[in-house]
């Protein structure tokens, strides 16, 4: 899932990204789940096949094989880069350039990858999707310990303009800790001439590319959510709900439909109450800023002082 603008490291209970107390059993788990969820959704989805059963059949799927969500899987369709996971009564319908990114968690570690599929039999497509694919290969290629950020970034950046398409400049990847999903250091997909360096650690690698102009915005409201303060609110279902918020998803994303599940409507009140009393942020839908197509593809990567391991890998 992917960075913008908001900060994940300042939330409630953040974590601070140390290596050392990583957990490599549970990230491996997180990881080879996650790798047989893709097998899984590539060979589910289909053209015109509701949002909501992919979202719930995958989401299913990493719980029987042993794992939790670790967001709320995303289903991007065209110029809507991320941020769409379907609402709780949804309608919409697979087509288009589908973004799908997907996370699972064990005891709070995670693994995060994207995929994109061409529902359309579009050239256009295609070439997105494979531009993506290419960038992420050399981006992953390139990941070693002491390199910066900003060479990274100029790899995949080279990698997506030598096919005469754009990275989307305002996305990112990043590292990853406990129940931390962005945990501080920040992958581009340009150069940026930052100098941070890479160190020891998780970090997932995710290349947007667009043959617009390179920019999101956002736009609707996801109904994807954070917490953010465990401070109190007034109304009992709102206080029901949120305490509820802090078990069950920490300082991990969630979304409407699972807590309309799990609540009933009664939820959607409660969502407006403790986002206006600041206790939980809802993320807007990312748009293409020229509203032209967007491909995605993503992989979590754990360095080690000899070892670098994709543990999200299908391929």
């Amino acid at each position: 899932m992917e960075n913008n603008n908001i900060s994940f490291n300042t939330h409630i209970g953040a974590c601070i990204y140390d290596y050392e107390k990583m957990k490599t059993k549970e990230i491996l788990k997180a990881g080879e789940i996650a790798k047989k969820v893709k097998i899984y959704a590539k060979e589910l989805i289909k053209k015109d096949m509701p949002l909501l059963e992919i979202a719930e059949k995958i989401e299913n799927k990493i719980i029987e094989l042993g794992g939790k969500p670790a967001f709320p899987t995303n289903l991007s369709i065209d110029e809507i880069a991320a941020h769409y996971t379907p609402f709780h009564d949804d309608k919409t319908l697979a087509k288009g350039l589908l973004k799908i990114d997907l996370g699972v968690q064990i005891d709070g570690w995670l693994s995060d990858t994207a995929f994109s599929m061409d529902l359309d039999n579009s050239n256009e497509n295609k070439k997105l999707i494979e531009a993506s694919k290419q960038a992420l290969k050399k981006g992953i290629d390139t990941l070693k310990i002491g390199i910066t950020t900003g060479e990274i970034g100029k790899i995949i950046e080279n990698s997506i303009e030598s096919n005469n398409l754009s990275p989307i400049r305002n996305l990112s990847g990043h590292s990853i800790s406990n129940y931390e999903l962005h945990s501080g250091i920040t992958i581009p997909n340009i150069n940026d001439d930052s100098k941070t360096k890479i160190k020891k650690g998780l970090y997932a690698i995710e290349p947007f590319v667009t043959n617009g102009s390179g920019k999101v915005r956002e736009k609707n409201p996801s109904g994807i959510y954070i917490l953010m303060e465990t401070k109190n609110i007034r109304n009992p279902i709102a206080r029901e709900i949120l305490k509820y918020i802090i078990q069950k998803y920490k300082t991990l994303p969630f979304c409407e439909r699972w807590l309309v599940k799990k609540f009933g409507t009664k939820a959607l009140f409660a969502l407006r109450q403790l986002e206006k009393n600041g206790n939980i942020y809802q993320f807007s839908q990312l748009v293409e800023i020229s509203n032209s197509k967007v491909a995605q593809t993503e992989d979590t990567i754990l360095l080690t002082e000899d070892k670098k391991i994709v543990t999200t890998n299908d391929y």
